[in-house]
């Protein structure tokens, strides 16, 4: 379907006053043939991979911007699996390897680079559970690595023994950045189903199927819906959904073009459009906005899961009618502190840890940006974790979970990450443990939705 002009014309407009923009533009790198003898020689293969691949892409993207006139917050970059390219390297080399990345992203200029990555749903190596012991250290001391690990699927079912590890990395990495309101768990994320071409951060990767170099777009947009739903006035819920999918339709069809120009001026084939609504701290720029103009009255409320079940597949029905290359994980974000309206609901009492899990089965994602007390246990979150990977598995769905236990803050104090990682207030945590779960370990099997052959 051709793009033409008059698409762009109606884009500044929701630009201007609805705060659209992309919100990634990020080049997916192959490393598979970066593996070096040491991991000093493996880091030098895979920073002058990405500098000969990447090192347009900040230019690009301000061209594209400047004639689009459509601003794109962020470009970054995603390879392939660190633990898969540096398997059989200890922790330190891990480390030595993810400092390269850092190096890398920073002498292209991109904001941020993931895939300092594991795959351990059903099993992992001595190499995977390196570059996990590696992850607090690396995130404490480097500021473009973004890290995340696939600890379930619908196929493999829960690796338990990696979900109580990630407990204990997500607390050990809070603590090493203690100073920074644990700002390293805010780049770290344990995925269930993770997809191998998702744009977004802290859980972007290249996956191994994917080609050489591919362009992958991520867009935002919650403040083009508000517009809509509001404007839309007292129509039915019908009604409602099809002005989503028209709006979401248009959105995306700006994330193609601009994939596609991107794409044209690199060189790099364009992958997917990631149709995902991304919310900003912005007044405006809200998921929970556009929920409670669905007409609830905050978010978290009777109704909250229904209304998003049905913004995410109205996003969804658009997106895919605009573009053929839909891909990433594609729905409604919640993250509490990067969320205006999400951070109000929960300062209102309106918004649990426990609404927040119910909404995540039926939107992307799952439990994203939640900061909760600095005293809450390696096995409560890795049960908090837990949880959250069943409902990936039984519904075969992506879900995940960022949380960040903020070293000496508690229930009701705030934090502060800055930039488009927002700030938010401490959640509570249930007061009952899950220990003795969570230190029997093993794998829990899978669903016998997995039995599709």
């Amino acid at each position: 379907m051709p793009i033409d002009q008059r698409e762009i014309i109606e884009t500044i407009r929701m630009t201007t006053a609805e705060h659209l923009d992309i919100r990634t533009v990020t080049v997916g790198i192959s490393l598979r043939d970066c593996r070096g003898a040491t991991p000093d020689e493996t880091g030098e293969k895979i920073i002058a991979r990405i500098r000969t691949v990447a090192s347009n892409l900040a230019d690009a993207a301000r061209g594209v911007e400047a004639d689009f006139g459509t601003p794109i917050a962020n470009t970054r970059v995603a390879v392939t699996p660190i633990a898969i390219i540096a398997d059989g390297f200890d922790v330190q080399g891990m480390g030595t390897v993810g400092r390269a990345l850092d190096t890398a992203a920073e002498a292209v200029g991109v904001d941020y680079i993931g895939g300092f990555s594991a795959l351990v749903q059903k099993g992992a190596t001595t190499g995977d559970w390196a570059l996990i012991d590696a992850i607090p250290e690396l995130l404490s001391t480097t500021q473009r690595v973004c890290s995340s690990v696939n600890v379930a699927s619908t196929k493999a079912g829960i690796n338990m023994n990696a979900v109580f590890r990630m407990g204990r990395v997500v607390k050990q990495t809070a603590e090493l950045t203690a100073d920074q309101g644990a700002i390293g768990c805010a780049k770290l994320v344990t995925y269930c189903n993770i997809p191998e071409d998702n744009p977004f951060v802290a859980g972007a990767m290249h996956g191994i199927s994917e080609p050489d170099a591919v362009i992958n777009v991520g867009i935002s947009g919650p403040g083009v819906i508000l517009e809509a739903v509001r404007s839309a006035g007292a129509c039915d819920l019908g009604n409602l959904a099809e002005t989503i999918k028209r709006t979401a339709f248009k959105v995306t069809r700006m994330g193609e073009m601009v994939g596609r120009e991107m794409s044209r001026r690199l060189g790099i084939p364009f992958g997917i459009v990631d149709i995902s609504l991304a919310p900003t701290p912005q007044e405006g720029d809200s998921v929970a906005q556009v929920i409670e103009a669905m007409g609830i009255s905050r978010c978290g409320a009777p109704g909250t899961t229904a209304a998003l079940a049905m913004l995410n597949d109205a996003v969804k029905k658009g997106g895919l009618m605009a573009s053929s290359y839909v891909g990433g994980m594609s729905g409604a974000f919640i993250p509490v502190a990067e969320d205006a309206g999400m951070i109000a609901a929960v300062e209102a009492g309106a918004l649990s840890l426990e609404k927040l899990e119910a909404m995540s089965s039926v939107c992307s994602v799952g439990l994203d940006m939640v900061a909760i007390p600095g005293s809450t246990s390696a096995e409560t979150i890795a049960g908090i974790i837990a949880d959250e990977m069943a409902i990936g598995t039984v519904n075969n769905k992506t879900t995940a979970v960022r949380i960040i236990p903020v070293p000496g803050k508690n229930i009701g104090d705030r934090v502060d990450f800055g930039g488009l990682l927002g700030s938010g207030p401490i959640m509570p945590v249930p007061r009952f443990d899950a220990d003795e779960f969570i230190h029997r370990g093993g794998r829990i099997p899978a669903p016998t939705i997995s039995l599709t052959n």
